[in-house]
């Protein structure tokens, strides 16, 4: 089957009334330069699927568990998986970390570098990936020998081998080569074109880059400070409430790392896969910017049970969390908009009606829309997480790894899936070869995730622990008098579900990427849609939001300013009342 966009997408090009058509991507001569481009982006995307696949392969021990089921003992399993916590410090690292960096890494340079038509130096790319891959190995090396459970979170006093401190700062620094060649290359651009309006996918893209660089400080300041020195012993102890704000620096942050370039993929090529617009093209770009000014910010509402951090910074913490829904809303109304205006182009009507006129056999749009879907509750969920009444009722329950998965796990890995769809096909050539079983993999993916996120939240909210094996406690009375058999029985059977649409979704992906080449992955376009109110290409006669959101890099460092400022006045305390404590590696005991 040649992968082309589905018939819905007839009407995408008609400026109905007003608007602009669909961009077109700048045509690139060199076929040498354009192979050795697509290959390091197919590189990045394929590894990261790998890991996603390891990853999902553990993930139904995980449901298991909070399904009452104990599978950790069992002997086989143990010859690859030492115990419930190596696994799920594997299950994490390389869904949460690997797979979303490498995948953004390849998504996020490629996608600005076609849309700017410009040149960059493809030996250096692969160079960054090269250092990415040896940063993942290191790091694996690790948590394969059971040298580093000290889970998702990295919270000290547990103590990781130097291998794995070491191969994360590095998987870490590997990023920043991406951004820096995404961030030169967009400056090029502008210098060759003064007084234009940037793009909108590289407008996107050059202010999550941004982001990413403010937001990692705080994991690569814990790392090369505190963590690395620590553990190769140059240090003897080490203050556990500094390195967790550090890492909450970072670690809510990037979840914004992960969603906008999910972002990009919604507000920029859903549109015309459903045949529909943009609705908006500076109000994309003013959301962009606002997760720009105040996504970093906001991570003191994964501490509110610390002590020693004043509670006035814990409030404007949260209450600057609480402006995150903004661009979230923005989001939320602008897709939508898009949605309704291609189903009703493509003669839907009523006021739901339209809905049955989107293009439901098209695996892209399903998987697409059914992540937004999904972060619906996931959006609602991090509210209450982010607010200090509702906070101390989920924090560290199941609802914690229950909302996790319903926003990452869906929303930004399903439309990660779904976007391999037509993006391996572009790079390599290669059809998807069955778009039916494609789309039945969303769909089982979806409801494996809703079942597993009402299940989790359920527990959660009975008082059940995270992080715990409790499928094992030497007092199960204790979870039986909680009355958990349907929460249970909803979260078992969505780790099957999972399992399920999952390896349906690696057959087809994997068969799509050994396939035989048929086709110039040229002839499959960069879907990018038309727009109802375009932001022009002249910065002189451009809106006033479009001037106001195009200086990137001034943005971003106000950006940085207003991080410092929420971070500095929490920080030096700690730093002149260090507490220092040693190492454990309670998972050896």
């Amino acid at each position: 089957m040649t992968t082309t966009l589905p018939p819905h997408a007839v009407n995408a090009d008609r400026p109905a009334g007003h608007g602009a058509p669909a961009r077109t991507m700048p045509a690139v001569q060199d076929k040498a330069y354009l192979a050795s481009l697509k290959g390091v982006t197919a590189a990045y995307v394929i590894t990261a699927f790998v890991a996603l696949l390891i990853g999902v392969l553990i993930g139904p021990l995980q449901a298991l568990n909070y399904a009452g089921i104990n599978v950790y003992d069992n002997h086989l399993l143990k010859l690859l998986v030492k115990s419930y916590y190596q696994g799920l410090t594997l299950h994490g690292v390389l869904n949460a970390l690997v797979f979303t960096q490498f995948f953004i890494s390849g998504w996020m340079l490629y996608l600005p570098v076609r849309d700017l038509g410009m040149r960059i130096n493809t030996k250096f790319a692969w160079g960054t990936y090269a250092v990415m891959t040896t940063g993942l190995v290191l790091t694996a090396a690790a948590l394969l020998l059971n040298d580093a459970t000290v889970l998702y979170t990295l919270y000290p006093p547990m103590q990781g081998s130097p291998l794995f401190y070491i191969g994360a700062s590095i998987f870490v620094a590997a990023s920043w080569g991406v951004l820096g060649q995404v961030v030169y290359t967009w400056l090029q651009w502008k210098r060759q074109n003064p007084g234009k309006v940037t793009p909108l996918v590289t407008h996107m893209s050059v202010a999550t880059w941004l982001m990413w660089f403010i937001a990692s400080l705080g994991l690569v300041t814990e790392a090369l400070v505190m963590l690395v020195p620590w553990s190769l012993g140059i240090t003897k102890t080490i203050d556990p409430l500094i390195a967790r704000t550090l890492f909450w620096w970072t670690g809510h942050a990037i979840v914004y790392f992960w969603l906008l370039p999910a972002y990009i993929a919604w507000y920029a090529f859903l549109p015309r896969h459903a045949g529909g617009r943009v609705a908006s093209e500076p109000l994309v770009r003013l959301a962009f910017v606002l997760f720009l000014l105040n996504g970093v910010g906001v991570g003191l509402h994964h501490q509110f049970s610390n002590p020693n951090i004043n509670n006035t910074w814990k409030i404007i913490h949260m209450l600057l969390t609480f402006l995150v829904v903004v661009p979230s809303l923005l989001t939320a109304f602008s897709t939508a908009a898009a949605l309704e205006d291609g189903a009703r182009a493509n003669g839907g009507g009523g006021f739901v009606g339209w809905i049955r006129h989107l293009p439901w056999q098209n695996p892209v749009f399903v998987g697409i829309t059914l992540s937004m879907i999904s972060f619906i509750p996931g959006g609602a969920g991090g509210v209450v997480n982010a607010s200090q009444a509702f906070a101390p009722v989920v924090h560290n329950t199941a609802w914690i790894p229950g909302h996790f998965h319903i926003t990452v796990g869906t929303a930004v890995t399903m439309t990660f899936m779904a976007v391999s769809f037509w993006l391996i096909p572009h790079l390599l050539g290669k059809p998807l070869p069955n778009p039916k079983l494609a789309r039945w993999s969303q769909w089982i993916w979806f409801w494996g995730m809703i079942l597993f996120a009402v299940g989790m939240h359920w527990q959660g909210i009975l008082g059940v622990p995270r992080r715990a094996q409790i499928s094992a406690v030497a007092q199960p009375e204790v979870y039986e008098a909680m009355h958990l058999a349907l929460p249970r029985f909803l979260t078992g059977l969505s780790g099957i579900l999972l399992l399920i649409g999952g390896l349906m979704f690696f057959y087809v992906f994997f068969k799509m990427v050994f396939s035989r080449r048929v086709q110039d992955g040229e002839e499959i376009e960069i879907p990018y849609s038309p727009s109802i109110s375009a932001a022009g290409e002249d910065l002189a006669t451009a809106s006033p939001l479009v001037r106001l959101t195009e200086p990137l890099l001034a943005l971003g460092a106000l950006g940085l300013i207003i991080v410092l400022m929420v971070y500095l006045p929490v920080l030096l305390p700690m730093v002149t009342n260090m507490q220092g404590a040693p190492g454990q590696m309670l998972w050896r005991n």
